[in-house]
């Protein structure tokens, strides 16, 4: 029955053409649609752990309630036996220490006198190739000019502020700005080098220094304003990272003390938590509008079919074929169609996205008062969801579309059958 339902449906192309021409365009804008969603939100969130929050966050409870200030009084301290404590809860983690500061930096000219100055974040990280920094911020990859930071006191720049400043690799800049204790310090970097992110709230102002370096400069021997733990793998869980902070936040719940480490997983941080539901309830109207369009669409093609077909169904019933056993075949047809739709849109789709993958849309041109870390390219990203995703609208549509137009079959009358086929 299904060889012979197939070679009616290749063989009559009046019959299949117009429906999967249809299925093919509604699947291929599915997983397209899909791929992109996946791709900017995912690249938000992925951008957003490596940059900024982690899979998790611990800091003080003071500084959680104060995270955009980036206060170093309420920076954690004593890191080395907290970080046991973390390994020993989740030991397939790694965690890592980082410092993030605001300050002031100074560009001297020939004579030692302010040439230029402006507002800059500062990032301390651990360079040591055992916390992968190097690779999860992809520092050398952004490398413009210069070279990674080597010794004491150097620092990266970023290339837009570099150039606004007129630096060159080598030059001595000044940063100021408070320590832990609320004083003033003053610190030399040479530049080392400059970097581009591609993420526009960093490259409009960013200095990265050593750990260490910046733990000398600020007072802060063995603190750091947040520790981040990073899931093996790279990839975000939200289960995991809230069961690990609600496990973690429990055992310290006896804890008054504003300065008591609290953890925090990623979606509550900067408003992540809306981002991620958006995505996924993006996706799932994406499939549901496609389902409802393309129900329309081939309603109507089964109807115009089925005026087509008029005469053939009439036959059928005159040589005594049940009525259920034609729809049935109908229904049987629609789901062939369906899934050679399905399958070409599917691989038109996955090809659309493969360039949008691998080559992105630069929308920087929109992005230039953001302070959110969005990357400045954005890319599509093909999931393994992908790759069957389209199979939902393309077969449920042409099947529900189908079963609507074929209800007339119930309700031809044998008796008419004659004078139908008279004319």
């Amino acid at each position: 029955m299904i060889k012979f339902l197939f070679k009616g449906v290749i063989r009559d192309s009046h019959r299949s053409r117009f429906p999967i021409i249809i299925v093919i365009i509604g699947v291929l804008l599915t997983v397209l649609g899909s791929c992109w969603l996946k791709g900017v939100m995912g690249d938000m969130v992925d951008f957003n752990a490596r940059y900024y929050t982690g899979h998790v966050k611990v800091v003080t409870r003071a500084f959680a309630e104060n995270l955009d200030q980036m206060p170093l009084d309420l920076a954690l301290v004593d890191i080395a036996s907290l970080k046991q404590e973390l390994s020993g809860l989740a030991p397939d983690m790694q965690w890592i220490s980082r410092i993030r500061f605001g300050g002031l930096l100074d560009v001297p000219d020939a004579k030692g006198e302010t040439r230029a100055q402006g507002p800059v974040m500062g990032l301390a990280v651990d360079f040591s190739p055992e916390s992968g920094e190097v690779s999860r911020l992809n520092i050398a990859k952004s490398l413009v000019a210069g070279r990674l930071p080597l010794n004491q006191d150097e620092a990266l720049i970023s290339h837009e502020l570099a150039g606004k400043m007129a630096l060159e690799p080598g030059d001595v800049v000044t940063l100021i700005g408070s320590t832990m204790y609320g004083g003033l310090t003053m610190t030399n970097y040479r530049f080392a080098g400059t970097v581009r992110f591609g993420i526009h709230a960093m490259d409009r102002g960013a200095v990265i220094v050593r750990l260490e370096d910046a733990r000398m400069a600020l007072d802060m021997d063995d603190a750091a304003t947040a520790i981040l733990g990073y899931f093996g793998g790279g990839r975000y869980s939200e289960t995991r990272a809230q069961n690990l902070s609600d496990r973690f936040n429990a055992s310290l719940a006896g804890e008054k003390d504003e300065f008591s480490p609290q953890m925090m997983p990623l979606s509550r941080q900067d408003g992540l938590h809306e981002w991620i539901e958006y995505a996924g309830s993006m996706s799932g109207m994406l499939v549901t509008l496609f389902v409802l369009v393309m129900s329309l669409v081939l309603w109507n093609a089964g109807l115009l079919g089925g005026l087509r077909r008029y005469g053939e169904v009439g036959v059928r019933l005159a040589i005594g074929e049940h009525k259920g056993h034609i729809y049935r075949s109908m229904i049987g047809e629609s789901v062939l169609i369906g899934l050679m739709g399905s399958l070409l849109g599917t691989l038109a789709g996955l090809a659309a996205a493969w360039p949008l993958e691998r080559y992105g849309i630069d929308m920087g041109f929109a992005m230039q008062n953001t302070t959110m870390m969005i990357p400045t390219v954005f890319r599509a990203r093909i999931t393994p969801e992908a790759y069957y995703i389209g199979f939902f609208p393309g077969l449920f549509s042409t099947v529900l579309g189908t079963s609507l137009s074929g209800i007339g079959i119930y309700k031809r009358q044998t008796a008419q059958l004659f004078k139908e086929l008279e004319t």
